[in-house]
């Protein structure tokens, strides 16, 4: 291939890159900039225009105790969710995958969860919740126990909140894994039963192998999720009580919209986007080479 052919075909490609780059470089990169840029400066009600203070905003917020209570609350939120909603996942498609009459009903009852806005599958979690006719609330008092306020103790706030997030996102796994199991060649499956092996046996050295890039984006996807919730807690919780439920997306949310103190929420931000970068490159770069691609 000729200079000139290798010029005219790289120009086709970037031609047909530049739109998509044009929008991650707009809504992308350039928000992530302006963003990391006023994390050092002070911007609030008390400051006219924007002053720059270097670190003070990170000095700031690891001297604020409701960003560690906030913190501490978003790990612990990602590990009662992530690994339980994947887990979920894995067993519905398991599930499903199997022949039985309902089948299809079941797909659709497990799925549905997924299509209901998050604010709309906040009210209905927080009728269960509700401490005096809540259908939790009524189901505990026919076994014989007393009333529980699931969302006003700290002690269950958080919880409660985890066990909602699980059951809306549970289906959306399942999809997934339910696509990665009817991709597994029928004929491995089959020469395993002729050789003997049992149904457990078959899904610990073929069927789980293969599903592992399916667990490693699940993983990755319910991670990034674990630090974008925010709409359950403004209609269910609104971080508390006493910042029980409080995580780090909600107060990156009322130090923008309720406090005004944009400074301190660019610096929020910009913590929880390096947190997200290294965990998404640890899952991926610690994993990668016992995937099985193929």
């Amino acid at each position: 291939m000729g200079r000139s052919k290798v010029i005219k075909v790289n120009l086709m490609a970037w031609i047909f890159l530049l739109p998509s780059l044009i929008f991650l470089i707009m809504f992308t990169l350039y928000p992530v900039i302006s963003t990391l840029i006023s994390s050092f400066y002070k911007s609030d009600l008390s400051t006219i225009e924007p002053l720059f203070v270097g670190f003070d905003n990170y000095q700031s917020m690891m001297e604020d105790e409701v960003f560690r209570k906030a913190f501490i609350n978003n790990i612990w939120f990602a590990i009662g969710t992530v690994p339980t909603s994947v887990l979920i996942g894995l067993l519905l498609a398991i599930l499903v995958n199997r022949t039985f009459i309902g089948k299809s009903l079941s797909r659709v009852f497990f799925f549905y969860p997924v299509v209901i806005p998050m604010v709309a599958a906040s009210f209905i979690w927080l009728f269960f919740y509700t401490p005096d006719y809540g259908m939790v609330n009524s189901i505990l008092k026919l076994f014989g126990f007393g009333e529980l306020n699931f969302l006003g103790n700290s002690d269950t706030a958080l919880l409660s909140i985890i066990i909602m997030v699980v059951w809306k996102e549970a289906g959306f796994f399942m999809i997934f894994y339910l696509a990665a199991l009817q991709n597994i060649p029928k004929d491995l499956l089959e020469a395993a039963r002729i050789d003997g092996a049992s149904k457990w046996r078959q899904f610990r050295s073929i069927v789980f192998p293969l599903l592992m890039p399916t667990t490693l984006f699940s993983a990755i996807i319910a991670t990034t999720n674990a630090f974008k919730t925010v709409d359950q807690l403004v209609v269910m919780t609104q971080g508390g009580p006493n910042n029980a439920s409080n995580l780090l997306l909600y107060y990156i949310y009322e130090n923008t919209f309720r406090f005004m103190d944009y400074g301190k929420a660019a610096t929020v931000t910009v913590i929880v986007l390096i947190i997200m970068v290294l965990i998404a490159a640890i899952q991926f770069f610690a994993t990668d080479k016992k995937i099985h691609y193929s």
